[in-house]
């Protein structure tokens, strides 16, 4: 694929910043992927990377049975680049010395000085010191320390302690810092990851937009071929690539369903009908099953379950449109999943092999279920939602579709803690509308990633003119992000908190309380559920 012509493997060692990495790579228009530590190695061999990143990760090198770096990559003859506990694994592999330290780790802001010239970081410093020495503003996060590097191998740069903080080998293009380049923190650090990749690896541009579109459409059509397909159409911009991507790649032969699940925003079907005008030809027909998901969330509690009902109900429905008279001979069926969607499920087939924990469980994510006669293609699921964007701009999809906010699949049903009701739902519609329609004329809603509402199933005691008042609390949260993979709240204007606390307890007589969400991800995710 011309996209994926030059390749960077990350291996994974379970670090909260592999995906940070990914991103980085790709930022610079290289690919990349993550394959776990303890993956099949013959998938090393078929990836055939033009460079190898090791990941941070959680784990002491001192521990008993701690992730290993497979020999198999030190026999490749490429460029590796080790990022903290990745130097470290390196070291203590290639025969240095590694050590634990209890009271002697470094975390957060470091400065490291550069004692030795070398390829990855010549020419790139912060400052210099009153010695002359280049110096680099780094963030550390780690209490394992190198004391003796392997042999063959060069100290480049040293913290402001003394401790080895980069190395690389005198013959082979191996290195290994003990910062984190990827994170922002390190200012120079896209700096030290494009000299890696670009100089070292010699590594082409071609992850792009352009190419990428390229490649999906030539995938879709070699997989699909003359097959007829259905798109489970959301309306949000993944789902709205998607269904671009299938026009250019097999014409007319896939119809787009809409599922009107009783969970949606306040005007979301209003915005439909409006998309499906001026986009007639992805031919999106809607289904209304309000009462059906309703019905099946019942008494579910328990977030996981909440979805899990959602998507159950979802392939239900599907399946019974699929073998309906309305369409004929569909062999596949097609979801705009995610690279955030599938990590954050825990499924591993971003991941090869490894088992990250479940964050929590997406409706359109672990494919279908074996009795179901039909297959599951999902075109963008290697794409983070930055990527995602641009390509939308680029198949000339308008601005307020391409940034619209997420909208989860479950809907409100993982924005209502709790028991789902329709009465909750119409509480919340009408909340989670009031503040996204302020946000708007403060011309705040471009200017962040993802606003909503939170229905609490809690009461609280308020005052409305001289009667008391015990009616449910509702949670705004707002949050800036690229990758959704992190995220910061939003500090909001007061007044503009103000303005909309007054609307939804005024104009909403089931609400006394509305309460702001400062909580940033991690340790929170952007969903309450």
């Amino acid at each position: 694929m011309q996209c994926t012509k030059y390749r960077i493997l990350v291996v994974d060692f379970g670090s909260q910043y592999t995906q940070l990495v990914l991103k980085r790579i790709r930022e610079l228009g290289v690919y990349s992927v993550s394959y776990a530590w303890n993956c099949n190695v013959s998938k090393f061999y078929e990836l055939n990377p033009h460079g190898i990143i090791l990941s941070g990760g959680p784990c002491s090198v001192t521990q008993k049975d701690n992730p290993c770096i497979p020999s198999v990559i030190f026999k490749l003859n490429i460029p590796i680049l080790g990022i903290c506990y990745g130097m470290q694994i390196m070291v203590a592999q290639l025969g240095g010395t590694v050590r634990y330290s209890d009271n002697q780790g470094e975390f957060g802001y470091a400065r490291v000085k550069i004692v030795t010239e070398n390829i990855l970081v010549n020419g790139i410093y912060d400052s210099t010191n009153r010695d002359g020495y280049r110096i680099l503003d780094v963030w550390m996060s780690h209490r394992d320390v190198v004391t003796v590097i392997p042999d063959e191998f060069n100290i480049v740069g040293l913290t402001q302690y003394n401790k080895i903080a980069i190395m690389a080998h005198k013959k082979y293009h191996w290195y290994g810092v003990q910062f984190h380049p990827e994170v922002t923190h390190t200012k120079k650090g896209n700096n030290i990851l494009n000299r890696f990749v670009t100089d070292i690896c010699k590594c082409e541009s071609f992850w792009k937009p352009s190419n990428i579109i390229k490649d999906i459409i030539k995938t879709v059509r070699a997989v699909v071929g003359r097959d007829r397909v259905v798109l489970a159409f959301s309306g949000g911009i993944d789902s709205c690539v998607t269904a671009l991507l299938l026009k250019y790649a097999i014409g007319n032969n896939f119809v787009c369903v809409f599922v009107n699940n009783g969970l949606l925003c306040y005007d979301e079907i209003e915005k439909l009908s409006s998309f499906k005008k001026k986009y007639q030809y992805l031919n999106i027909v809607c289904l209304s099953e309000e009462k059906r998901f309703l019905s099946a969330l019942v008494g579910v509690v328990d977030p996981e379950e909440k979805r899990k009902v959602v998507g159950r109900v979802f392939i239900e429905i599907f399946e019974t449109y699929i073998n309906s008279d309305k369409v004929k001979n569909i062999k596949w069926l097609v979801q705009g999943t995610v690279c955030s969607d599938v990590i954050e499920s825990g499924i591993s087939a971003v991941y090869n092999n490894s088992t990250p924990n479940v964050i929590k469980s997406h409706h359109n994510v672990g494919g279908l279920p074996d009795y179901l006669n039909i297959k599951l293609l999902e075109p963008i699921k290697t794409l983070f939602k930055d990527e995602v964007r641009k390509i939308g701009l680029r198949l000339g999809l308008p601005q307020d579709v391409v940034y619209k906010h997420p909208f989860p699949g479950p809907g409100m049903a993982v924005r209502i803690l709790g028991e789902v009701k329709e009465e909750y739902c119409n509480i919340l519609r009408q909340a989670d509308q009031i503040f996204i329609e302020e946000l708007r004329n403060r011309n705040l809603y471009t200017k962040i990633n993802q606003a909503f509402a939170v229905f609490l199933p809690i009461s609280s005691v308020g005052v409305q003119g001289d009667n008391r008042k015990y009616k449910w609390v509702i949670a705004l949260r707002a949050v800036e992000t690229i990758d959704f993979m992190t995220a910061k709240w939003v500090n909001l204007p007061y007044d503009f908190l103000d303005k909309v606390s007054n609307r939804i307890v005024n104009e909403i007589q089931d609400v006394s309380r509305v309460v702001y969400d400062i909580s940033s991800k991690p340790p929170a995710t952007i969903e309450w559920e």
